[in-house]
């Protein structure tokens, strides 16, 4: 099957997400931009873009689709016991463009080189700027050591990227990250793709249909677009834990 390309306008139509290819898995279209008007409605509409550089962009919708339960991250007992010992604080929002920029560039066993290129950092800049996309961050004193980032889709919070310069630090920006969701009543966080890591953390396949069908519901989620700096506490590990134990 032909490959459809986008058209040029931001609000040229997606194809219909049942027409993504099985191999490679998701693969819908290919083509158009990365401006604020496109990404959020590709996202409202189960789709994202992931493509390397030197490649056109390309805009996926995998079957089955990983999500986890914002209310039931699986934490082992030993890695929270651990981590509530740290003397590290959790903010979200105060520094978005270090959090992608280390996204970017750390080395991950499973991958390599990166899919955030200047294209992807200036595009999910500019839907931070917007009050779309938002971090989550893990510092030691001054120095950052842990984040993940994504993007608020309503009932759902669509995640893009989580990197740890210590051991934990990408686990406790996760478990955070599922704890505000879960406070403001949004019950499902985005993992796209399932892993063997994401897996050990709980993530679940959900069916694509299924999928669309949690993005089309109202909910009752209190998050708005806006920076959530000032609107999420600064926690400490104990913080979390004392709310999550299991």
């Amino acid at each position: 099957m032909r490959l459809p390309c986008l058209g040029s306008s931001p609000d040229a139509p997606f194809p219909n997400v049942d027409r993504a290819l099985e191999q490679p898995n998701g693969l819908l279209a290919f083509g158009g931009d990365l401006s604020v008007t496109r990404l959020m409605r590709a996202y409202r509409q189960g789709i994202f873009p992931w493509y390397s550089e030197g490649q056109p962009i390309l805009w996926w919708s995998p079957e089955p689709r990983a999500v986890f339960d914002t209310g039931d991250l699986h934490l082992s007992r030993r890695l929270r016991r651990a981590l509530r010992a740290r003397d590290w604080t959790i903010h979200a929002d105060r520094n978005f463009g270090a959090v992608l920029d280390f996204c970017a560039s750390v080395p991950r066993h499973d991958q390599a080189g990166t899919w955030i290129g200047p294209e992807m950092k200036h595009a999910y800049m500019t839907l931070a700027q917007a009050g779309f996309a938002h971090s989550v961050e893990v510092h030691d004193a001054e120095r950052l050591i842990g984040g993940v980032y994504g993007v608020n889709v309503g009932p759902v919070f669509c995640g893009e990227s989580m990197f740890g310069l210590e051991s934990g630090a990408s686990s406790l920006a996760l478990a955070a990250l599922c704890r505000w969701l879960s406070l403001n009543k949004v019950p499902w966080l985005d993992a796209q793709m399932p892993t063997p890591h994401l897996r050990s953390l709980g993530v679940r396949c959900m069916a694509r249909s299924r999928y669309l069908e949690l993005l089309a519901e109202t909910g009752e989620c209190t998050l708005t677009d806006s920076s959530w700096s000032d609107a999420m506490p600064t926690w400490r590990p104990r913080d979390l834990f004392e709310c999550t134990r299991r």
